[in-house]
């Protein structure tokens, strides 16, 4: 697992109790009504078009944007030997495609596991979350001018199995370029 298991946390209908904040599910994005200044997804599929148009959406995505797109950006940043980050972005009607606000590396040492990795990284990630108005006012991103890549599915678990092979050699080169001598 490259996420803590999400149905194990506290439900939304509690936290928003807990804050006071108006709660109220929805079976389509479509039924959220554009009446806010700026939308911040905390989780959700890909949202549709007629909800995205003319809206500021606000999403942290677990990949460097735009090299690491689509599903399972931290497995497929260790199998295509890319470095490791989040990005706050506003969402658009592609894919991982929308104006980039931040982004932020995640540390890699060379103690680390796949494990320890991807639980720092998540924690990176409700790091960058938590404090978006800080990032949104003072955008920083070391990885200006990365390449593109293609938006990705879910990983295979054939490919998954290489990725997990692949970590030692990923780490070693990720730190080498953080620590050139």
């Amino acid at each position: 697992m490259h996420r803590p298991v999400q149905h194990r946390a506290v439900v939304p209908e509690v936290i928003a109790r807990t804050y006071q904040i108006e709660y109220r599910p929805v079976e389509r994005d479509t039924e959220i009504p554009n009446a806010c200044d700026l939308y911040i997804v905390l989780g959700a599929g890909i949202l549709s078009a007629d909800f995205v148009r003319g809206k500021k959406i606000i999403n942290c995505h677990p990949g460097i944007l735009p090299a690491v797109r689509g599903l399972d950006a931290f497995k497929w940043t260790i199998y295509e030997m890319k470095p490791l980050g989040v990005t706050l972005h506003y969402i658009d009607e592609e894919i991982d495609s929308g104006e980039i606000i931040s982004v932020i590396p995640t540390p890699v040492f060379i103690t680390d596991d796949l494990e320890i990795l991807a639980r720092r990284h998540y924690e990176n990630e409700i790091y960058l979350l938590s404090n978006f108005e800080e990032y949104l006012n003072r955008p920083v991103n070391p990885f200006l001018g990365i390449e593109s890549g293609a938006p990705h599915k879910r990983m295979p678990l054939s490919v998954e199995k290489e990725m997990v092979r692949k970590f030692e050699e990923w780490k070693n080169k990720v730190i080498d370029q953080n620590n050139p001598p």
